[in-house]
């Protein structure tokens, strides 16, 4: 995967950041912020690339990418959002659960999507199946997209040799970090999973 990746960039540079984050927006499960950071990382260490270009073409394609995904998502989405999320194991049950936070914490599961790996790919389709005003996601999605690209470009950027030179030791502090916040949501989900659940159907049946 690593390897595809910096072909790609090396090969495409900024069309391949453009595509990637906006695939993976869209909710394509491309890895478009691994594409950002080995773009960037690429700049900072060979300065082929330049590091103002790739924020912005990251952050437009964010922004690009997820208002397509909230439209299909308007448009219907929730039947083809489910067959996808069978390979994420999202079923119908936890589509539930999504909508119902949304109708309660939409600009910040929107926001902090951008931040958040599975989030990042489904929250404008789930934005748009839970008929989000569109005015309001277009700002929370904004924001966080820009802030996004920011934060993983210049950093990736400014910080690119030591990300090489370190690699491993970072992929294993984020891999550890990464596993239990996994075990933590999963024990909070079969906590809670079940009174969220009934919450969210009654919170459904009730709006319509």
């Amino acid at each position: 995967m690593g390897a595809s990746i910096s072909h790609l960039v090396v090969n495409y540079g900024y069309l391949a950041v453009f595509a990637a984050v906006a695939l993976e927006s869209l909710g394509v499960p491309v890895p478009g912020e691994t594409t950002l950071i080995a773009a960037a990382t690429y700049a900072g260490t060979t300065h082929k690339l330049s590091d103002i270009p790739i924020v912005v073409i990251a952050a437009v394609a964010a922004v690009v990418g997820d208002n397509l995904g909230y439209l299909l998502g308007r448009m219907g989405g929730e039947r083809v959002l489910l067959k996808i999320g069978r390979y994420v194991r999202l079923d119908t049950s936890k589509l539930k659960i999504a909508q119902y936070l949304f109708t309660r914490h939409s600009g910040k599961i929107v926001f902090l999507g951008r931040f958040v790996t599975v989030l990042r790919t489904y929250a404008a389709l789930l934005a748009g199946i839970s008929k989000m005003a569109w005015a309001r996601f277009l700002f929370f999605n904004a924001l966080g997209g820009v802030l996004w690209a920011v934060v993983f470009g210049v950093g990736a950027y400014q910080f690119g040799g030591l990300i090489t030179r370190f690699g491993n030791i970072v992929t294993a502090i984020l891999g550890i970090g990464a596993l239990i916040a996994i075990v933590v949501g999963y024990a909070a989900l079969r906590r809670y999973g079940t009174e969220i659940q009934a919450r969210a159907e009654a919170a459904i049946l009730m709006s319509r």
